[in-house]
């Protein structure tokens, strides 16, 4: 997968009031800077003001970011390791949110060349010649990024540039730089360019970037161009990459002026904010299932089972969080289509007419152990049980969930409802309504819904939810039995 340079999207329109001539962009009193003295200067400014200076990344503000803004205010380029899913592309690109909103460019210069500051002799003999009468255009700081992912394939004429034969044969020499078919690094020239897996690139490829890194040019088919680039080059590596795939060149390592280690949400409100700020939901997730989910996500990454190198990406989290969603909205589809699972029920027209409202429970979490357990390495010994470990963890990750939010409440209202032979069933298609009316007025239920952040007025369904949920953390901790029926429903009845 190749993200070409930010140039292939739609550059918005620059405002009217910018000048439009060398001649009145110098009357601005307008200077040149580099690339890394911009976002220096544009990062200080946020700093002294206050503003935020990486909208959108969740969990660093006292890890990685401090190294970042100190890489940033040494003028460094820098590589970030960590392992997959820890958001290092996400905070790369944040990067270009620190250049000028708009700056600007030498029209048609694919080089993003600046005015006061041309670089190919073509463009320096149309500076001289129109003097301050140039016209000039604005460039968007969003169409000054510019991204490669390392693929074994990757050539250098891709990321440098390679000599175009048919302006060769149109009669230019090829010292000159017109020749020249400029890649991707050249073209993000006076932007940010990042290179992701570093190490998946050959290191015959890799070797081309040295120069640029270093002497700040770049060199084609064996000769030289002077052409000082200014740009800010990041890359992304994994550490298992030096050795699993691919290594990083120690030339190319040492020419990077900071390597700063990136990691997974350090506890569990950060995991959860990541949650709550990447997943798309179809569907109410109240917090306790989050918390599940957030539990589980940070229990498989820790488990022996799993294999630490791989590690388990803050994806994982985000789409469990996305799957159970989606399977209270597809319970709300199904009931008002009056499909209950089981051939004995049927809904009567009004139930058809009226869908109940989509509010994920935690037995809606089950489906994530099989849907997800592609994204979980596991060691060799594990072959076979990635559905049972997951479950089991996810069941860790309930009990604890149960005890952090309920613990020190009076529940027995809740285990006198299946005293002397009772049971209460639930399942996928069982709904809020028939679930409550199982359940009727159980004393303690207002605070159990209060700690749970359902509110002092829930829905039908989001006190069922609840109800779900302790009913579920009381078989866990033994309370409360359990069994699940040829149809699938669940079934908690009898003391465990």
């Amino acid at each position: 997968m190749v993200r070409v340079s930010a140039h292939s999207q739609v550059s918005p329109a620059p405002p009217a009031e910018l000048p439009a001539t060398l001649g009145a962009l110098r009357a601005t009193g307008h200077h040149y800077r580099t690339v890394k003295q911009e976002l220096r200067d544009n990062l200080l400014a946020r700093m002294r003001s206050g503003e935020e200076r990486f909208p959108g990344i969740v969990g660093y503000q006292d890890t990685v970011l401090p190294e970042v803004e100190r890489a940033l205010l040494a003028g460094h380029d820098m590589v970030l390791l960590g392992e997959r899913g820890q958001g290092k592309t996400r905070l790369i690109r944040a990067l270009g949110g620190l250049l000028d909103e708009w700056t600007p460019v030498i029209p048609g210069s694919v080089l993003n060349e600046h005015p006061m500051h041309p670089l190919t002799p073509a463009s320096r003999a149309q500076v001289a010649e129109a003097g301050d009468d140039l016209s000039i255009g604005w460039l968007h700081r969003s169409m000054r990024y510019g991204e490669k992912l390392a693929t074994p394939d990757t050539s250098v004429g891709d990321l440098i540039g390679d000599v175009d034969p048919v302006r060769l044969a149109q009669g230019r020499t090829l010292g000159d730089p017109e020749t020249i078919h400029f890649g991707l690094v050249p073209r993000t020239n006076r932007g940010v360019f990042a290179v992701n897996e570093l190490p998946d690139l050959a290191e015959r490829i890799q070797v081309a970037l040295l120069n640029v890194l270093e002497e700040r040019d770049i060199q084609v088919r064996g000769y030289q161009l002077r052409l000082p680039l200014d740009l800010l080059l990041v890359a992304s590596a994994n550490p298992e990459d030096y050795t699993n795939r691919g290594r990083i060149i120690t030339p190319l390592k040492d020419r990077f002026g900071a390597e700063i280690r990136t990691h997974y949400p350090l506890d569990l409100e950060l995991e959860l904010a990541l949650i709550r700020q990447e997943a798309d939901l179809v569907a109410t997730v109240p917090e306790h299932v989050l918390e599940v989910l957030a539990r589980f996500a940070r229990g498989v990454r820790e488990s022996p089972s799993v294999d630490p190198r791989s590690g388990v990406s803050a994806r994982f989290a985000i789409a469990a969080a996305e799957t159970v969603a989606a399977a209270a909205l597809r319970r709300s589809g199904l009931l008002a289509a009056g499909d209950t699972g089981s051939p004995g029920d049927t809904a009567d027209a009004g139930s058809r007419r009226a869908p109940e409202e989509a509010v994920a429970r935690v037995g809606d979490a089950v489906s994530v152990t099989s849907t997800l357990r592609g994204k979980v390495e596991f060691e060799s010994g594990e072959e076979g049980r990635e559905i049972e470990v997951l479950a089991h963890l996810l069941r860790t990750a309930t009990a604890e969930t149960f005890r952090a939010r309920l613990s020190g409440l009076d529940l027995s209202g809740f285990t006198a409802l299946v005293a002397e032979g009772g049971a209460v069933e639930t399942g996928e298609l069982v709904s809020a309504t028939e679930l409550l009316r199982q359940v009727g007025t159980v004393p303690g239920l207002a605070k159990v819904l209060d700690r749970l952040g359902l509110g002092d007025a829930p829905s039908l369904a989001e006190a069922a939810a609840g109800v779900e949920f302790v009913l579920e953390g009381l078989h866990l901790t033994r309370r409360l039995g359990k069994d699940v029926t040829d149809s699938g429903r669940t079934v908690y009845g009898g003391r465990g």
